[in-house]
């Protein structure tokens, strides 16, 4: 394995003097290991239990955030402001499900009493509940070193359904990262939990994600970043002796759908509210808005020119690391090689990427699959439609996306209908107006879509449906009282 990894200054790409060890083979076994003897006490835990330590885990990051910003900082150049907004986030989203576990969300019964008789009327008593699946692999994300990394949302779901977790540090920002660990293993010693409850293993290659994922008490998966790196890990999953459930939140366009009816009501306001969301985060989103699909209309050619002037007067921020930015800039040549033509092609001040826009016609983007593949930062391309079939055959052959926007799609009928139900069938999230940039925590939120958006279509990564992942349900039947006495908490 890899056996150093170094911390860089993502505004200069001067490295940090102080080289850190990647985690050894021995020291994933040892984390996993730990995690599993957590899980004894951990699984069984009450509500209560679990709310006392999300809470304390929020309080911690709370009062450790003047040194906490200014690392992420260093290591992203996402900003203090920006990031000490994305901390407050993290915190809401631990109390969260501090609120969800205190509740009882993880210990929900169905009560199906006997019915008297032969089957299949008659049944005896059954309860069904759930239980946690045990050790939990949780992979790091670049662009969120706080709300997507340690303490993200998917560490608080999984410990708030009752499994330990083991975080495979993002190495974008290790020095971040160790020390929101040592704040966790801070509030686990004052709380008198295991200190295996939440494990961090480091490094940069490959090596180490693997060893993770293919230990045989990892019982999940959770993964935010590239469709590449997701899809390599959830291979990895199934190809286990016993495969286990990888919930990857991977890849995405987010089509932004704008009608000229919209355009013609709001056209200069919308150009410059997509223009700030395109470039926002130097368009390190998940959500980012990277196709606009355009009919071939007056009002789509006057849009175009207010969202390009709007688009030019961005300055985005560096890039997290050096590897992004060339990524980034491969990307956006793929898709001129690929017949894209160029509206804009801002130069920036390096190592800040410049903004960009391209254009090309339906039929080349639906012939093309390498121009539907996402380009990870401040780029967006322009489709143009010369039809309503062809905006359909556009969004078709997305394939999937965690959002779909459609702007104009106001009024009942069967041309917005059949929009509709095009823009449900890739994405996880439909929106009718706004921008998919910032994604809710709450109640109703969908954070994934058919693949390559998601590995699990049928889960979310953000919002209170995020703790389903990490609970398998178990039927009872003819339960003795002792046990029914429990209310779902497992022993």
């Amino acid at each position: 394995m890899t056996t150093l990894l170094q911390s860089f200054n993502a505004r200069t790409g001067a490295p940090h003097p102080e080289a850190l060890s990647a985690s050894s083979s021995q020291d994933i076994d040892d984390s996993v290991r730990a995690a599993h003897q957590a899980f004894e006490v951990w699984g069984s835990s009450s509500g209560a239990q679990r709310a006392a330590l999300l809470r304390a885990l929020a309080e911690a990051l709370e009062a450790d955030r003047d040194a906490l910003v200014p690392w992420a900082d260093l290591e992203t150049a996402l900003g203090a402001v920006r990031l000490s907004g994305e901390l407050d986030r993290t915190c809401f989203q631990l109390r969260r499900f501090a609120d969800l576990a205190e509740r009882g969300v993880p210990f929900e019964t169905l009560d199906d009493p006997a019915v008297a008789g032969a089957p299949p009327v008659g049944h005896p008593a059954m309860v069904r509940q759930r239980v946690p699946l045990g050790p939990v692999a949780m992979f790091a994300a670049s662009n969120f070193p706080f709300a997507f990394s340690v303490l993200g949302g998917d560490t608080a779901s999984a410990l708030a359904a009752g499994c330990p977790v083991v975080v495979k540090a993002h190495p974008g920002h290790p020095l971040l990262s160790r020390r929101v660990f040592g704040l966790i293993q801070q509030v686990l010693q004052a709380q008198g939990l295991p200190a295996g409850l939440v494990g961090m293993v480091q490094g940069a290659g490959v090596d180490v994600g693997v060893a993770l994922i293919r230990h045989p008490l990892i019982a999940a998966g959770a993964f935010t970043g590239s469709t590449r790196g997701g899809a390599a890990l959830q291979a990895e999953a199934n190809a286990r002796p016993r495969p286990i459930p990888f919930y990857g939140e991977l890849g995405s366009i987010n089509p932004v759908l704008a009608l000229p009816k919209a355009l013609a009501a709001r056209g200069a306001e919308l150009a410059t509210t997509l223009a700030g969301s395109i470039a926002l985060g130097c368009g390190q989103f998940c959500t980012n808005p990277g196709l606009i699909v355009l009919l071939d209309d007056p009002e789509s050619d006057a849009f175009i020119e207010q969202l390009t002037r709007a688009l030019a007067a961005q300055k985005p921020h560096p890039m997290l690391t050096a590897g992004m930015k060339s990524a980034f800039d491969a990307g956006v040549r793929q898709m001129m090689d690929q017949g894209a033509l160029a509206l804009l092609a801002a130069q920036g001040a390096a190592p800040a990427p410049g903004p960009h826009l391209l254009q090309v016609s339906a039929a080349r983007f639906i012939e093309r699959a390498a121009l539907r593949e996402e380009v990870f930062g401040p780029a967006s391309l322009i489709v143009r439609a010369a039809s309503q079939a062809e905006l359909l055959a556009v969004l078709a052959a997305v394939g999937g996306s965690l959002t779909v926007t459609l702007w104009g799609a106001d009024d009942d009928t069967p041309e917005n209908q059949a929009l509709v139900r095009a823009a449900t069938a890739i994405a996880g999230r439909v929106l009718f107006s706004g921008v998919p940039t910032g994604v809710a925590v709450t109640a109703a939120q969908q954070h994934g879509g058919p693949w390559p958006a998601s590995s699990a279509p049928m889960t979310t990564s953000v919002g209170d449906a995020a703790l389903d992942r990490f609970l398998r349900p178990i039927c009872l039947q003819d339960a003795p009282a002792w046990l029914l006495a429990r209310h779902g908490v497992p022993c």
